[in-house]
């Protein structure tokens, strides 16, 4: 582990790890972290997942209460605990949570999230992947591709990868340099706390507006985010985002067309993409990948990009593409047989549903699509409620849920009718997620969608197990 110091306590001097939101994506793989370097591991969150009884089966002490008597004593204790114990929160966490304020009160070690991971990685080399979309895709592509190589390699990632069922991939040899593999995450500009030696960023789009107030601010952040590149390091970016202009080392990357790494010859084969990837003098021929859509090709062309940099050779890199699963509700295929397909997406943003319904376009022409939509965070509904109506039209069906709030409260005059009402397609209702099962059982959709990143993935198994009882006899 690194020795870095946080205001004089040493990594090496914690003993005790506390996380205030160990439930989140981000949270958990940091809990994970400080696990497998031999910490003692437990925290709180608001609500039992499927993500929390996997902490607790791996050891950790987890509760769902805001009290701070259920934290245990060898934790709280502060006479003795504030001088080994490292306490963890995300901004996600409201200000007037219990615990947190015991724990500052007590003058613990308190530190955000972006804080210990920005720590964590300051004295090693890193690769930080950014961007409002394609991010996690991506940053576990580049794991996966260091990984198959044998490139001694520990990664923090934004989702589960399937390749490795975590969101954290540990290094297996701790004696060897290390290079982390790290989502930099843009919320609350939390990626700031990042010093990379390769920035890769995928996308700008406005998204976060109730921290950012306007797309103009977000950008500039992203600016800031790339001049925080190392001496040496290199800034990989989307063709056309604004930051050609900025004094640093960089490169673009494009899906095909004029950027210094694209793709070619992009075919469809047996719902395979086979591709091409190129620079300005060399390339990597007949690339096969599982992920669908055209933008999962541009998030490989990106990923291949960052892998070059560290000189893989394009035999690993074509091998850990053909081998690379995806993450978990990302185009996560739940269930299909000759009468339907049925996908669980993350998708949660305008720009993402339109790849997400796209793809399934490109892989299953004629079908009819049904979509189960989730909206996530009132602000975000009503930023985007054009952008929201627009891609969901694109779909042949649609089941819209009421919006998942997540850290928000209410407000007034934002519901999902801002969205329903702006919706083309004439086969679109309203309902709860308790109606949505009795919703599936009037119709037949050839490919079934789950969208959103709310608490719809607690659809998923019902809706899997639905269809397997239906077609069970078929």
């Amino acid at each position: 582990m690194n020795p870095a110091e946080m205001n004089g306590l040493y990594f090496e001097d914690i003993e005790h790890v506390y996380f205030i939101g160990i439930g989140g994506i981000g949270m958990s793989a940091l809990a994970r972290y400080f696990k497998a370097q031999g910490k003692s591991v437990s925290g709180y969150d608001k609500t039992s997942t499927e993500l929390t009884n996997e902490l607790i089966d791996e050891g950790m002490e987890v509760h769902f209460t805001d009290d701070i008597h259920r934290v245990s004593a060898s934790v709280r204790n502060a006479l003795f605990a504030v001088h080994n114990t490292l306490v963890v929160f995300t901004p996600a966490i409201p200000k007037d949570h219990q615990e947190l304020n015991y724990f500052i009160d007590n003058n613990f070690m308190v530190k955000k999230r972006s804080e210990v991971l920005g720590l964590i990685t300051e004295g090693s080399f890193t690769i930080a992947v950014a961007g409002t979309h394609g991010k996690t895709t991506t940053s576990s592509m580049i794991a996966h591709i260091l990984r198959s190589a044998g490139v001694n390699s520990t990664a923090f990632l934004g989702g589960i990868s399937k390749n490795y069922h975590s969101n954290l991939i540990v290094s297996k040899d701790d004696s060897k340099k290390n290079i982390f593999v790290v989502e930099a995450d843009e919320y609350d500009r939390s990626f700031l706390t990042l010093h990379p030696d390769i920035a890769v960023i995928t996308s700008m789009d406005a998204d976060h507006l109730d921290v950012y107030g306007d797309k103009k601010f977000l950008e500039d952040s992203y600016r800031l985010f790339a001049r925080q590149l190392k001496p040496g390091g290199k800034l990989i970016y989307k063709k056309d985002l604004p930051l050609g202009d900025l004094d640093l080392p960089h490169a673009e990357y494009s899906l095909t067309g004029n950027g210094d790494y694209s793709a070619s010859g992009i075919r469809i084969d047996r719902h395979r993409y086979h591709f091409n990837w190129n620079n300005s003098s060399s390339s990597i021929p007949d690339l096969s990948s599982e992920m669908p859509g055209l933008h999962n090709v541009e998030n490989a062309v990106a990923a291949i990009a960052a892998a070059k940099q560290l000189g893989i050779s394009s035999e690993k890199i074509s091998e850990a593409i053909h081998s690379y699963k995806g993450v978990k509700r990302r185009f996560d295929y739940q269930f299909q047989n000759e009468q339907v397909v049925y996908i669980d997406d993350y998708a949660h943003h305008p720009e993402e549903l339109r790849a997400c319904i796209s793809s399934v376009r490109e892989l299953y022409p004629g079908k009819k699509i049904t979509g189960i939509f989730q909206p996530h965070l009132y602000s975000r509904t009503r930023d985007f409620a054009v952008g929201f109506a627009k891609s969901l039209s694109l779909l042949d069906a649609l089941i819209l849920l009421d919006i998942y709030p997540a850290r928000e409260l209410p407000i007034e005059g934002v519901t999902s009718q801002m969205i329903f009402e702006k919706i083309s397609i004439p086969d679109k209702i309203i309902c709860s997620k308790e109606e949505v099962l009795d919703e599936l059982k009037k119709r037949n959709p050839d490919v079934l969608l789950t969208l959103g990143a709310g608490d719809i993935d607690q659809l998923v198994s019902p809706v899997r197990h639905y269809l397997e009882k239906k077609y069970a006899d078929v």
